[in-house]
Formats: C-alpha cells, sequence, structure tokens
C-alpha cells in the first residue's frame, strides 16, 4: 500500500503531465490534428487516474 505522501506526489506529478500535454495539443492542433488528437487522449486517459487518486487522497485523509 502506498503512502498518503507517495500518492499525493503521484497526483502532482499527472497534473503536470496533463499540463504539459494539452499545451503540445493546443501547439499542434494545426500542423498536425491526429497527434494532436492523440496527445487529447492521453491526458484525457492521465486526468481518469488524477480523479481516481484524488479519491484514494480523500479516503487516505479520512482514515487518519
Amino acid at each position: 500500500m502506498t503512502s498518503l505522501a507517495q500518492t499525493t506526489g503521484s497526483l502532482h506529478i499527472h497534473n503536470f503531465y496533463i499540463a504539459k500535454l494539452k499545451a503540445r495539443q493546443e501547439q499542434l492542433f494545426d500542423s498536425d490534428p491526429e497527434l494532436a488528437m492523440l496527445l487529447d487522449n492521453v491526458a484525457a486517459v492521465l486526468s481518469e487516474h488524477a480523479e481516481v487518486l484524488a479519491g484514494d487522497i480523500a479516503d487516505m485523509e479520512c482514515d487518519d
């Protein structure tokens, strides 16, 4: 089982990469729409996982 600190760190990393992917996706939208869509899909998957991590963090905080 991961600790609260590890889970929080993982959430921060997810959010960092989501922001990076979104920024790059916006840059590529006109020049390479297929790649932009792929990056958007990857960001969506990471966002879903970030939501799960946020829920896990909330549960861990309630348990303390």
